[in-house]
């Protein structure tokens, strides 16, 4: 609209106008004359403001879960954060734990064998010299480690070590089919080869084939020339099968061995040989047999005359009673 005088008149009578219908309507309270135009124009506009308001509400809604979302968002992500921190804590610590209680175990198999060890590592499975069974450990040469030491942990034999670098050096596990280890019965002393078979028990040819063998018998290592490539003394493992001797010169057993290969972590080098053969004191303390649990018997004899008794009280019942009917 041009502004000119025209318009300027109008605006100042819309306006004039409407301060009219306001006094009116005030003054008119419920009874306005206006009233009936404001009922009809709610009529009409009623529905297209609830169209807005429902177009519009979600949107701010959704405007405001997004912005709640971004907070819980953070929040989430602050908690994460803490769990997973919270638990590779409490991770670390049981694997301390475990790795402490580990070395615990090795030092006292060590002292009860009187073997001067060297602790390490096992930082990688397997080797590029084409072994199948065997383990990298972080020590080596610096640390006086050789060729052919003994190589052990808690529960028994390790291996020995092939191959040594400055600050590693390659073990063929006891369980590699190219690994061989002269050992020897408890208490009896029948003197034996056994050599690894993978996953399976390992393979001992006893050379006497005569001797008596059971299930549970234990062997330990009988020990090489100059205590290379195997000190004696260490646990080997515990005989699980026997097979029939068949007339044969020697005889073949299946031992499961003490050490589970596939979850090996801490290890000793025997670096120093014991004076003297310990024989089987390294072994475990075999578990003591249950005792059977006695049972209990009750036995109940009734004692003399207690039949006697009870006629007698039946007689002297049946007497009473011809008493009080005379």
């Amino acid at each position: 609209m041009r502004d000119t005088r025209e318009s300027r008149l109008l605006l100042v009578l819309l306006i004039a106008i409407a301060f009219a219908l306001i006094t009116v309507d005030i003054r008119g309270g419920e009874d306005s004359p206006v009233d009936g135009a404001r009922q009809a124009a709610a009529s009409a506009f009623g529905p297209v403001e609830n169209g807005v308001a429902a177009a519009v509400d979600p949107i701010g809604n959704a405007i405001g879960a997004v912005r709640d979302s971004g907070e819980r968002h953070d929040r989430i992500a602050v908690l994460e954060r803490e769990n997973a921190t919270l638990k590779a804590r409490l991770g670390s610590d049981d694997r301390n734990r475990s790795r402490a209680r580990e070395l615990d175990k090795m030092l006292k198999t060590a002292g009860a064998g009187q073997y001067g060890i060297k602790g390490a590592e096992v930082i990688a499975i397997g080797a590029a010299q084409g072994f199948s069974w065997t383990v990298t450990i972080d020590v080596g040469s610096d640390d006086g480690i050789k060729r052919d030491m003994t190589v052990l942990n808690g529960d028994g034999l390790v291996g020995r070590v092939t191959t040594v670098g400055p600050g590693t050096a390659t073990v063929l596990l006891a369980n590699d089919p190219d690994f061989t280890v002269g050992t020897r019965m408890e208490k009896t002393d029948e003197l034996g080869f056994a050599t690894g078979q993978g996953d399976r028990p390992l393979s001992v040819q006893l050379l006497n084939g005569k001797s008596k063998v059971k299930k549970g018998d234990r062997l330990v290592t009988f020990g090489s020339q100059a205590d290379k490539p195997f000190v004696p003394g260490v646990p080997v493992g515990e005989v699980v099968r026997v097979d029939p001797t068949g007339g044969d010169l020697t005889r073949n057993i299946f031992v499961r061995p003490y050490v589970g290969f596939s979850k090996l972590d801490i290890v000793g080098v025997v670096v120093v040989a014991p004076r003297s053969d310990p024989r089987d004191t390294v072994l475990p303390p075999k578990p003591a047999a249950p005792r059977p649990t006695p049972t209990v018997t009750v036995t109940v004899t009734p004692s003399a005359g207690s039949g006697d008794n009870a006629g007698n009280g039946e007689d002297s019942g049946n007497a009473d009673d011809q008493n009080d009917q005379q």
